[in-house]
């Protein structure tokens, strides 16, 4: 269990989070619990409310945190509901609100969630398996226009017309190793490269299936009515699209006096974390305090 997700940037987290033991704190995205193993033992009276769409890494985090079940809260739910949970559950303005976008260890590693190009599985990536729409139906049906620019879009992927073309000719595309296979061969040879030619692919295509950017933006408008005053609001991004946004946001509300904004440059992983764990290569940490009105 413990070995599923190495949380990022833990120990910043819990620095800016300032934990109070009697304090109501709400984590997102919990996943399978990685943070929220971490917050709850520094609860006293105080109350911590996880939220997540993946019914499977619910039942991991459910399992982990057995031991807080007084403490701890889990909700299955798109983190953009994040307001209608505080208030069904009736919670009090939130001390903390922590959201990490990104994908789950035991969703990469788990080769039926087709979220990896690692193994040859379903062309699935839902986070939560009850969605209609998965990436075969973007892959094999979405015309070519369409899948251009979402891989354009989503992937910064600036051949993005050329696999579009490549994906068209390869349909049916059968599973996530024929895909990665038809998109590395539509790449141009430059030499040794830092990613797989099919990464920018996949990671657009996830976020078409789950829809996460529409979730974020709708999240950054309602997260900060659920913050009392003094409340901490951190959010853990991974590429530029998430940042930008997030970045953009606290700025707004920075300037509307709704918010602080703590960390004036953005907080990553030092080479030592990064040694031990490389998905944090890419993590991006800000961080900000809501204002009395």
């Amino acid at each position: 269990m413990e070995a599923l997700h190495t949380p990022v940037l833990l120990e910043e987290v819990l620095h800016w989070m300032r934990v109070r033991p009697e304090g109501t704190y709400i984590d997102a995205t919990v996943g399978t619990g990685g943070y929220a193993l971490a917050l709850a033992p520094l609860l006293s009276t105080g109350r911590l409310v996880g939220i997540d769409r993946d019914p499977q890494a619910l039942e991991v985090a459910r399992e982990r945190l057995r031991e807080f079940e007084g403490k701890v809260t889990l909700v299955r739910s798109n983190f953009s509901s994040v307001g209608e949970i505080a208030r069904s559950l009736r919670l009090p303005p939130a001390d903390g609100v922590l959201a990490d976008l990104g994908v789950s260890s035991l969703q990469l590693d788990t080769p039926g969630r087709g979220f990896s190009f690692r193994y040859a599985a379903p062309l699935d990536m839902r986070m939560d398996p009850d969605e209609l729409s998965s990436a075969a139906d973007i892959v094999n049906h979405w015309p070519e226009v369409d899948l251009a620019n979402l891989i354009f879009r989503y992937g910064e992927e600036r051949n993005s017309r050329r696999i579009a073309r490549a994906i068209l000719r390869a349909r049916p595309v059968r599973d996530t190793a024929h895909l990665a296979t038809v998109v590395a061969g539509a790449q141009k040879a430059r030499g040794r490269q830092k990613l797989h030619p099919a990464t920018k692919t996949f990671l657009a295509l996830r976020i078409a299936v789950n829809r996460e950017l529409e979730e974020l933006e709708q999240f950054l408008d309602r997260a900060p009515a659920t913050l009392s005053p003094e409340g901490r609001w951190l959010m853990l991004s991974y590429h530029s699209l998430e940042d930008r946004l997030v970045k953009q946001q606290f700025q707004r509300l920075a300037q509307r006096r709704v918010l602080r904004i703590l960390s004036k440059k953005v907080i990553q992983a030092g080479e030592a974390e990064v040694r031990v764990n490389p998905r944090a290569r890419s993590g991006k940490l800000r961080v900000a305090e809501k204002l009395a009105s």
